[in-house]
């Protein structure tokens, strides 16, 4: 194979047919499902590019990182999840990669995100114009790592997607220049992240040394078939728990979380907004990704891209809009027995049982931590550890079902697609305010925040909004975000009548009712305590342009 030809199998066309010519950039091509990823790559170079020439030294490149989001998010097609058309599960660049509606939804929701937040820093103004390049750089390198491990379809595709997120959040950490705190929260999260990436990667060599493979779908045929004796169970069990160390450290899960208070204390309220949407709906999506990986069967000992191996073998039709069926529709789809494996039944309910200690233990954790803190930002640290711990408790329904009842797992997927929907508004908004406050008070201890409402009446009433949808109260957007996957916990425990997930939900509602009274002090602060004695006069009208973007969200 010569090197167009080998450039041609790897970027041209995933369905083989190679009837568009080299480079060809169709819908159905490497390229044409990668366009939004292309568009950040060429913002992160114009980026990078302005600072070459003096010509644009007062050049505001908040617009060439706001212009590169939205042209990403149109080029992720939003229209098509309600087109009514079903989406073909397409693997890309050799089975690196995978497409499908799942991978849509996620590159929409962080492509948008980037798009708010980008907006975020404009009206807070950090970064300033001389280091905007290389923060709005970061920004959108993070986004580009974070879009990754939302299709990742290859374990070390996974690695290399954690890394590219992680990397530039690290610098983002202690963006602000001169500030002791920063920089000690850019130590800590880079030591962390180091220490946590290190043992994954050792625990994706130990899934190569014992299956030979890391590609998810040919995995989940090997396991199926190869026998698993007690050594083999060992070093898989090992293997998956070191994977999970990677993925809880991305999600602050307890007890991975060391870095989450710290950090978001020590960095400024921009940086924690995203760090704490971002990457948990990046981690998130991975998190299905490896979850239902098993569930899309390649022909066993064939990897996809090979050249016995027609792209077409790996296309699927998604019948919901997050579809995690079992069953490929292709000619050469795996033998059905695969399906039901015993193997990877025992695997799914392993991998369902470890998710659901770990958002028992998460979830629990960041509610009762949050209770005694003083730093609002450190609040929302252990409230964001706490939802991320809310949001785990999709996955085990979705392991539960996902040979079981197809619509059930479909069901408890688009759950979790909700609940992420409906976080990135009431987290983004809560920050937002936060860094507004600060920027008027100086100052982000709850105590300083007494009496506030009789000066930003509209603010403090925006807040509350905020804060009780943290919490879930209806009619607010994260009561129908909880509902939805406390339904599927339900669901599967109704299908399945697998204990663990009726206690898991009966869990995720105590925690609910707990978490009401961390947010209630701070309401109670804002609204009944008496003004700080010699506060300057703070205001923050909702005509103004930060007003106006808190209620938009």
């Amino acid at each position: 194979m010569n090197i167009h030809e080998l450039v041609s199998d790897l970027i041209v066309n995933t369905k083989g047919t190679a009837d568009g010519g080299f480079l060809a950039i169709t819908r159905d091509s490497s390229l044409g499902a990668f366009l939004p990823e292309l568009v950040i790559c060429l913002t992160i170079v114009l980026l990078l590019t302005v600072r070459l020439f003096d010509r644009f030294k007062n050049f505001n490149v908040f617009w060439v990182a706001l212009a590169g989001s939205i042209a990403g998010f149109v080029l992720a097609e939003p229209l098509r999840l309600f087109q009514g058309e079903p989406i073909l599960r397409m693997e890309i660049f050799t089975g690196m990669l995978v497409y499908d509606s799942f991978t849509i939804y996620m590159r929409l929701v962080l492509l948008g995100f980037a798009v708010l937040f980008l907006i975020f820093t404009k009206l807070s103004g950090i970064p300033d114009r001389e280091d905007a390049a290389d923060i709005y750089s970061l920004v959108m390198g993070a986004t580009l790592g974070m879009c990754l491990m939302a299709s990742a379809n290859h374990l070390l595709m996974v690695f290399m997607a954690i890394e590219m997120a992680s990397v530039p959040s690290y610098v983002l950490a202690g963006m602000l220049k001169g500030r002791r705190q920063g920089s000690e929260a850019a130590l800590k999260y880079a030591v962390f992240g180091a220490g946590a990436s290190g043992v994954m990667l050792y625990g994706i060599s130990l899934i190569a040394g014992l299956v030979g493979t890391v590609h998810l779908p040919t995995l989940a045929v090997l396991l199926a078939e190869m026998p698993l004796d007690a050594g083999s169970l060992m070093v898989l069990g090992l293997a998956g728990l070191m994977i999970a160390v990677g993925l809880a450290f991305k999600l602050s899960a307890v007890p991975f979380h060391f870095w989450c208070p710290d950090v978001f204390e020590g960095a400024c309220a921009e940086v924690n907004a995203f760090l704490s949407i971002a990457s948990k709906a990046a981690a998130l999506a991975l998190l299905v990704r490896i979850a239902i990986g098993f569930g899309t069967i390649q022909p066993a000992g064939v990897e996809p891209g090979s050249a016995d191996t027609p792209q077409q073998a790996v296309a699927m039709a998604s019948s919901g809009l997050f579809a995690v069926s079992d069953e490929p529709i292709s000619a050469k789809a795996a033998p059905a027995a695969v399906v039901d494996s015993a193997n990877l039944q025992d695997i799914r309910s392993f991998i369902g049982k470890l998710i659901a200690l770990l958002a028992v233990i998460t979830c629990t954790f960041g509610n009762l931590a949050a209770y005694g803190q003083t730093n609002i930002k450190r609040m929302l640290a252990y409230s964001t550890i706490a939802h991320a711990g809310y949001m785990m408790m999709a996955l085990p329904p979705i392991m539960a079902l996902v040979a079981v009842n197809v619509e059930g797992a479909n069901a408890a997927v688009a759950a979790l697609a909700i609940y992420i929907f409906t976080y990135v508004f009431m987290n983004l908004g809560a920050f937002a305010i936060v860094a507004f406050l600060r920027n008027k008070m100086g100052s982000e201890e709850i105590a300083d925040y007494a009496g506030l409402v009789k000066q930003c009446p509209g603010i403090v009433i925006c807040l509350a909004l905020m804060l009780f949808s943290l919490v879930g109260l209806p009619p607010l957007a994260g009561f129908i975000g909880k509902f939805a996957i406390f339904a599927a916990l339900a669901d599967g425990y109704t299908a399945t009548s697998q204990n663990y997930l009726l206690y898991l939900l009966v869990i995720g509602g105590l925690n609910t009712v707990i978490s009401l009274f961390y947010y209630l002090r701070v309401i109670k602060t804002t609204i009944l305590d008496d003004p700080v004695e010699g506060r300057e006069s703070v205001s923050l009208p909702l005509r103004s342009g930060p007003g106006v973007y808190i209620i938009v969200l």
